[in-house]
C-alpha cells in the first residue's frame, strides 16, 4: 500500500506570507513592515520564501562590492595589524549595533540588517581621504552615500543594479551625517523609516568607538588621553561605550513613544565631544595627514590618466557598467577600486620596473 504524498509545511501559502503575519503581530505600531513596502524601482515577482528586506540583505551580500570591502580602508591605511577594523569589519559592526537597537524597540531587524551591510558599498579605497579627493575632482562633489546608491541602482551586476526596495534605498542614502548637524542629524535628510534612523545612529557608535578603539591599539592615543568627562559618562572600555549608547538610544526612542530614533540630550553633548576629540587627535594628526596627501597624488593621478588613455580604461575597466560622461565612468571605477588594487594599479602605471635581460 502506497505511503500518502507529504505535505511540508506553509505548502498553501507562502512562506514569505507567514512572515509578513509574524511581522504584523510582533513589530511596534511605528516599525515598517515588508508587507507595506513601496515596492522596488522595476517590478518583480515576489520570493516565496523571503520578505522584500530579507531578500534585498541577501542581494547584497552576495555582490561584489559588498566583498570588496575587506580590503578597504576603515581609518588607518592598509594597516599591517590583523585586528585594525576595515570597511568591511565596520559593516558588520554597524548591523550587529543596529540589530540590538532594532530588536529592543521592536523595529524590522531585516530591514535594518539591508541598510547596514549596504550603507558603504559606495565608499572609495582609502576611507574619507579617498573621497575628499574625489570631491575635489567631480563637478557637484562626490559622497559616499550617493555613490552607494549609485552602486544598488546602476552599477552592480554589470549594470543591472540590485533593484532593492524603496525603504533599504532611502536607509542607505540618508544614513550619512550631514554636513551641519553630524550627530543630531539635519530633519531634511533623515530616513523615512524608523528602521533607517536606527542604522544611522549604528553608524555613529560603530564608527566613534572603533576609531578610538584602533587609534588606542595603534599607542596614538593612551586610555588617559580619553578626556574625563567622556570616561565618565560614555565610558572608559570600549564595550561599555557601546553599551551606553545604545542603551541611551533604546530608552530615548522610547521616551518619544518612537515618534524619531534619537539620542538624548546630555548623551548627545558627550558624542559630539567625543567626535571632537578624535577630528583633533587621530583624524587631523599630522601623521595621518602626510598619508593623505600621498592618497591625493595617487587617486588624482589614475583619475587624470583614466580621462586620457583609452586603452587603459578598456583594459582595466571592461565594458562599463554606468553610462553617461567619461568622467562619471572613471570615477565610478576608481571609487570601486580596493587599497591594495589602487597601489598595485599605480606602482604599475607610475613606477619604474627592475629591467631583466630576455
Amino acid at each position: 500500500m502506497s505511503k500518502p504524498p507529504r505535505t511540508r509545511p506553509g505548502l498553501r501559502e507562502p512562506m514569505r506570507a507567514q512572515l509578513e503575519q509574524k511581522e504584523r503581530h510582533i513589530l511596534a505600531p511605528r516599525a515598517q513592515l515588508s508587507s507595506t513596502s513601496l515596492g522596488r524601482l522595476k517590478t518583480e515577482e515576489e520570493c516565496p520564501l523571503r520578505t522584500a528586506f530579507q531578500r534585498d540583505r541577501d542581494r547584497i551580500v552576495h555582490c561584489k562590492a559588498f566583498r570588496r570591502l575587506k580590503h578597504k580602508t576603515q581609518v588607518f591605511l592598509s594597516p599591517t595589524g590583523d585586528h585594525y577594523r576595515t570597511r568591511l569589519t565596520h559593516t558588520l559592526e554597524v548591523s550587529q549595533i543596529a540589530r540590538t537597537i532594532g530588536r529592543a524597540l521592536a523595529l524590522n531587524e531585516d530591514l535594518m540588517e539591508a541598510i547596514a551591510l549596504g550603507h558603504d558599498l559606495g565608499h572609495t579605497a582609502f576611507g574619507h581621504g579617498g573621497e575628499r579627493v574625489l570631491n575635489e575632482i567631480m563637478p557637484g562633489g562626490f559622497y559616499h552615500n550617493e555613490q552607494s546608491l549609485r552602486v544598488v541602482d546602476l552599477l552592480e551586476k554589470n549594470g543591472a543594479g540590485l533593484n532593492l526596495s524603496m525603504e533599504v534605498r532611502d536607509g542607505i542614502l540618508k544614513h550619512s551625517k550631514g554636513r551641519n548637524l553630524p550627530i543630531l542629524g539635519e530633519p531634511a535628510r533623515r530616513a523615512s523609516t524608523l528602521e533607517g534612523q536606527a542604522v544611522r545612529l549604528a553608524d555613529i557608535v560603530a564608527y566613534l568607538n572603533h576609531d578610538l578603539d584602533d587609534a588606542l591599539r595603534a599607542e596614538i592615543l593612551q586610555p588617559e588621553d580619553v578626556p574625563a568627562d567622556i570616561r565618565l559618562h560614555v565610558g572608559s572600555r570600549h564595550s561599555e561605550r557601546i553599551h551606553r549608547l545604545v542603551e541611551d538610544i533604546i530608552h530615548t526612542s522610547l521616551d518619544l513613544d518612537l515618534a524619531e530614533i534619537r539620542l538624548g540630550e546630555e548623551m548627545l553633548e558627550q558624542v559630539e565631544r567625543l567626535r571632537h576629540f578624535l577630528f583633533v587627535r587621530v583624524y587631523d594628526l599630522p601623521l595621518v595627514r602626510k598619508e593623505f596627501e600621498r592618497v591625493h597624488k595617487i587617486i588624482s593621478e589614475l583619475f587624470e590618466t583614466f580621462m586620457k588613455d583609452d586603452e587603459l580604461l578598456a583594459r582595466e575597466m571592461g565594458s562599463p557598467p554606468s553610462q553617461g560622461e567619461r568622467e562619471r565612468q572613471v570615477c565610478d571605477f576608481i571609487a570601486g577600486m580596493t587599497d591594495r588594487y589602487t597601489l598595485d594599479l599605480y606602482r604599475r602605471l607610475f613606477l619604474p620596473r627592475p629591467w631583466m635581460k630576455l
